[in-house]
């Protein structure tokens, strides 16, 4: 039915988003079984999950682009910001020109929630995640098969753990401290595919810190949508037709 097509067809609907932002782990997120499939399926018919994740990038590299990403044109659409970023920083500097010092690890990330602040997004609304642990065992054999020599050390990752957590102390803000966690668990090492990225285990264990903060986040978001049951199936155009939704329903 043509009247059907005809409403608010100028432009696909806005729904509210949730940004993921970081690395390769953060680029992984939807990979099968990933952290951020496993956010958009309890989040659905509530707000869009989109991925951001760069891979190989670190914070230095992530404060030029994020402007490009979250900016006054999308900013009062977006719920929640997850920044994921570490696992690059706090690559060796004698092995890498990527290695990012830790002092300014801090200000870059510093300087994103900032920016992101100054946005009109609140403390609430942005989560800080650790770099996870390194299993340098797989990381180093990873390594040589790329021929080169390991360049990463799980203890130099888990002070870039420590300076995120500390800036989001700092700044009041929620802080997933993956490296900690992860190094809780029995058999950790299961929870990473190369001895770096998260594997299938890994991602569902960073998904159960995240889902809950997620869920509190958009609690007062409202369902999109009228679900099936309160559709009446003889006449469907009263609840889905006979209503025409301002962007304030939806943020």
């Amino acid at each position: 039915m043509a009247a059907s097509t005809e409403v608010n067809s100028e432009e696909l609907q806005t729904w509210p988003k949730f940004v993921l932002f970081g690395d390769s782990i953060t680029q992984l997120a939807f990979s099968d079984g990933g952290w951020g499939a496993a956010l958009q399926h309890v989040l659905q018919r509530k707000c869009d999950v989109v991925c951001r994740g760069l891979s190989g990038y670190t914070t230095a590299w992530g404060k030029l682009v994020l402007p490009q990403i979250i900016n006054k044109n999308n900013a009062e659409d977006i719920v929640l910001v997850t920044i994921f970023f570490g696992a690059n920083d706090a690559s060796l500097k004698e092995m890498s020109p990527k290695h990012v010092p830790l002092d300014v690890y801090k200000t870059n990330l510093t300087d994103m929630l900032e920016y992101l602040q100054q946005l009109g997004l609140g403390s609430d609304q942005v989560i800080l995640i650790t770099p996870p642990a390194l299993d340098e065992q797989a990381w180093l054999k990873h390594c040589q098969e790329m021929g080169s020599s390991i360049n990463r050390l799980n203890e130099v990752t888990g002070q870039y753990a420590k300076a995120c957590w500390d800036v989001a102390t700092e700044r009041k803000m929620t802080c997933v401290d993956l490296w900690t966690a992860m190094q809780k668990e029995k058999d950790w090492q299961r929870y990473l595919d190369d001895g770096l990225h998260l594997s299938k285990e890994g991602s569902q264990f960073l998904a159960q810190y995240l889902v809950p903060l997620a869920q509190e986040g958009t609690n007062h978001l409202p369902i999109i949508f009228p679900l099936s049951e309160d559709v009446d199936p003889y006449k469907p155009e009263e609840a889905l037709l006979n209503r025409n939704p301002t962007k304030d329903d939806l943020l």
